[in-house]
């Protein structure tokens, strides 16, 4: 921000689902639906104006999504997640350093896995160019934007039909 520090935010309101099979994480299927209205930064001006026709254009586009293409397992706890990555109507291949960090049962039954992933992306290859000249030289807004995901997923296990039957 400014050439000089980092502006940090994160998205308040976001769904998804992964379907995975423990014994092929590399066949896992993500799909992120993230509401872009739901941006906070911890500066109202800020988020207002990234809300806006500017950057997100919120009102017009309510969403941006991910879903993925396929997994790259590099070891037991890393891989890449590489998927396409919808901000406006731009839609772009992006590639998410993951690591696992490994799976615990709660004492109510529910088992959960934990993730992190990072990647950067040129916020201009989505269209997103909004900046202003600096008196001091350079631009207001850095075009590298760095994303940092924590994760946790809680497992969820697909009840059988109950069969019917009539006399």
């Amino acid at each position: 921000h400014m050439m000089i520090s980092t502006a940090r935010g994160v998205f308040e309101r976001f769904s998804g689902t992964v379907d995975a099979d423990e014994n092929n994480p590399t066949a896992a299927k993500v799909n992120v639906q993230i509401e872009t209205a739901s941006i906070n930064t911890r500066d109202e001006k800020r988020d207002g104006h990234l809300r806006s026709p500017d950057f997100f254009d919120s009102e017009n586009f309510p969403y941006m999504t991910f879903v993925s293409k396929r997994v790259e397992q590099i070891d037991g706890e890393n891989g890449k997640l590489i998927g396409d990555l919808t901000i406006k109507d731009v839609t772009r291949e992006v590639v998410l350093n993951f690591e696992y960090a490994g799976q615990s049962k709660s004492p109510w039954g529910t088992t959960s896995a934990g993730f992190s992933a990072e990647t950067k992306i040129n916020r201009k290859d989505w269209n997103l160019n909004w900046n202003v000249a600096l008196e001091t030289g350079g631009w207001l807004v850095a075009d590298e934007v760095k994303i940092h995901i924590d994760l946790e997923l809680v497992k969820t296990v697909e009840q059988p039909a109950e069969a019917t039957a009539t006399a």
